[in-house]
């Protein structure tokens, strides 16, 4: 598929490229604010500080990366408009970014994908192009289609413009004053986790960072324990649909491997057990994906780690159906 990079370090992402991310997205993006709760510290015996990317334009941080691959195409690139594949909000980050930028945007996205982000790929003027995930190839049928039209494929993680927009989520983190002992964050592709990384071991290195993932998706944590690259084999599902990734990245796992001190797993109970929390203590709605990091902390992963005192918690996202955020809500019967 064409795939077309200027301007950065050859295939591989390093701080200065985050630094030029910022100064795309700059005028376009919604710096996300740190927020608190004092419920959730005493729960957690920990000071913790949150990253709501749920509010962020189309509904998570996947907007930081697409806008900055988008922006980096050359003219000639744009005019032939892009491709994508995502359960929703990769698909969503594009598409809101392929308006703003006067591109055609074309999504590769599953039957079962929740309905409110197929709704937003819509309301971002995206052609969505529908795939069953357990019988079809989404990166085939976006194979196929970059072929026949000439779009150039935006992958959702694995890209150096990608992950330098996602670092940006970082780039913040590390510079509102607050010192951080340690930082938890989803894990799918990775993208975003290396993203975060190369940020913050330039401006903060001594912060530890935690990924957080679903248990049935475990890879990264599986890759971690071994020290390469490990591929699950589940076809179960999860209502984590943004985390639905089977394998680390090509470019995203030398960079986490590095950084990554360890890599929690959470239930999907869990999930909805901490969305409901947030939820009463914010009014702020996650997502399932973008709620697995506060469930790692709310269930104690953190507790045996006494010298992380400061945490910051990445909420990736908050695109979710009526009937998940129903669910959860019953799990505290608000």
């Amino acid at each position: 598929m064409n795939n077309r990079y200027k301007n950065i370090s050859v295939n591989k992402p390093i701080f200065q490229d985050i630094e030029k991310a910022a100064s795309v997205l700059n005028g376009n993006l919604f710096p996300t604010p740190l927020i608190r709760s004092d419920v959730i510290d005493i729960i957690t015996q920990k000071k913790v500080w949150f990253k709501p990317e749920c509010i962020q334009k189309s509904g998570s941080f996947k907007y930081r990366g697409a806008f900055n691959r988008l922006a980096n195409l050359s003219g000639a690139d744009k005019l032939k408009g892009v491709v994508a594949t995502s359960s929703g909000n990769h698909a969503q980050g594009i598409a809101r970014a392929a308006k703003e930028l006067n591109i055609s945007s074309h999504i590769v996205m599953p039957t079962d994908a929740p309905v409110v982000k197929i709704k937003g790929v819509k309301r971002y003027n995206g052609k969505i192009y529908f795939y069953n995930r357990h019988t079809e190839s989404r990166e085939e049928i976006a194979k196929q289609l970059s072929r026949k039209y000439g779009y150039i494929y935006v992958p959702s993680y694995d890209d150096p413009y990608v992950i330098a927009g996602q670092g940006t989520v970082g780039l913040e983190i590390a510079k509102s004053g607050i010192h951080f002992d340690g930082l938890i964050t989803c894990l799918g592709g990775g993208g975003l986790c290396a993203g975060i990384s190369l940020a913050m071991q330039e401006l903060s290195p001594k912060t530890k960072i935690y990924g957080a993932e679903p248990y049935l998706y475990n890879d990264h944590q599986l890759s971690l324990l071994s020290n390469k690259r490990k591929a699950v084999l589940t076809t179960n599902n999860t209502i984590c649909d943004a985390l639905m990734t089977p394998k680390p990245g090509n470019l995203t796992w030398p960079i986490n491997k590095k950084s990554l001190a360890n890599v929690f797993t959470v239930t999907d109970n869990e999930c909805l057990y901490s969305m409901a929390i947030f939820k009463k203590e914010t009014g702020l709605q996650l997502e399932p994906g973008g709620s697995v990091a506060l469930a790692s902390l709310l269930k104690g992963d953190m507790s045996k780690y006494t010298n992380i005192k400061t945490i910051c918690v990445i909420l990736s996202g908050g695109n979710v159906d009526n009937s998940v955020a129903c669910s959860a809500d019953e799990t505290l019967a608000l």
